[in-house]
């Protein structure tokens, strides 16, 4: 089976190949004969009644610094394609909430990955409330009142923006920390949005674990340390990664969560477990899966590409799967 494969994301020129989970997806999809094709979500458009995108294809290889070989820039109808892969990193704002609603027009035909209706309703620190017996004590509200009381209740808490990603913005506030207020003064002044607070979990000093699921099955994690004096395990902000595996707590949040990533089209997932807690889960750009294939050997790109392969089997366009003479517009 050949595959005509888009990916809508940030600039491939940038990306830490060693590092990268869309490369590791993308150099794996080469390998398996798929054609590739790469865009950045500003050139996704609504033309007429066709959704398009304007980039190329492209040819990858292992070599830092000269990992890409890209074809001349044109205009596909992505309608045409097999899959698309959303892609981008956050912010989850209003701009990415938009390319879901257009990357929606493509279904049935067009396989999505992630299912973009899904994406959008279930952003990573929202759809974990679907499981309140997995999750620590947690408020989401704008409201200082509502913010002051959880923070009395709890003491030592953990407050960051609800959309945010990579850690940038959260912060700790101790038993003895007067600043919420005038944090609250600053996140509103800046966003509309609500803010989160979550009990502060004193064993993120022993690491924040990073589960991958496909199609709802655990595959692989990682264990992230953070740097002495942080309190945010993110490898953006320099946390460690280190080998690990997966606890009886660990796998029973898998089994509880598993059939709603089933059901809603969600093939490539991330979660975040600390101590026991589910905290996030990711559905946007989780990452990762390099990290497992050096540490234990699993080539989860590979059986994220069986899960596709096996999904568009089973669609409506198989029957023009690897159609090479297909034309572009």
């Amino acid at each position: 089976m050949s595959l005509k494969v888009a990916f809508q994301m940030d600039p491939m020129d940038a990306v830490d190949i060693d590092a990268d989970s869309t490369f590791r997806i993308a150099l794996e999809a080469q390998g398996r004969g798929h054609r590739l094709f790469f865009y950045t979500p500003d050139d996704l458009a609504y033309r007429e009644g066709r959704v398009t995108a304007h980039g190329h294809e492209i040819a990858l290889r292992r070599v830092r610094g000269d990992h890409m070989d890209p074809g001349p820039g044109t205009e596909i109808d992505l309608g045409e394609w097999d899959v698309v892969w959303l892609r981008q990193d956050p912010p989850f704002d209003m701009g990415y909430i938009t390319t879901t609603h257009l990357l929606d027009l493509l279904k049935p035909s067009t396989l999505v990955v992630n299912d973009p209706f899904w994406v959008r309703n279930y952003p990573e620190k929202l759809l974990v409330l679907r499981f309140p017996d997995l999750i620590p004590p947690t408020t989401i509200a704008r409201s200082l009142r509502c913010l002051r009381e959880f923070k009395d209740a709890h003491g030592d808490i953990i407050i960051k923006p609800l959309y945010g990603n990579g850690g940038i913005g959260v912060l700790r506030l101790g038993p003895n920390d007067h600043n919420l207020a005038a944090l609250h003064e600053f996140f509103v002044s800046v966003s509309r949005e609500p803010l989160i607070a979550q009990k502060f979990l004193p064993s993120v000093t022993e690491g924040d674990k990073r589960i991958i699921l496909v199609e709802g099955e655990p595959v692989g994690a990682i264990n992230r340390l953070p740097r002495p004096g942080e309190i945010r395990s993110n490898m953006h902000v320099g946390g460690q990664a280190s080998r690990t595996a997966l606890t009886d707590r660990e796998r029973e949040i898998c089994s509880a969560i598993g059939p709603t990533l089933r059901e809603t089209g969600q093939i490539f997932v991330g979660i975040d477990v600390i101590g026991g807690y589910l905290t996030e889960i990711n559905l946007t750009s989780p990452t990762g899966i390099q990290e497992i294939e050096r540490f234990d050997g699993t080539n989860v790109a590979t059986l994220i590409w069986e899960a596709i392969e096996a999904k568009f089997a089973r669609s409506p366009k198989s029957g023009r799967a690897g159609d090479a003479d297909d034309a572009d517009p």
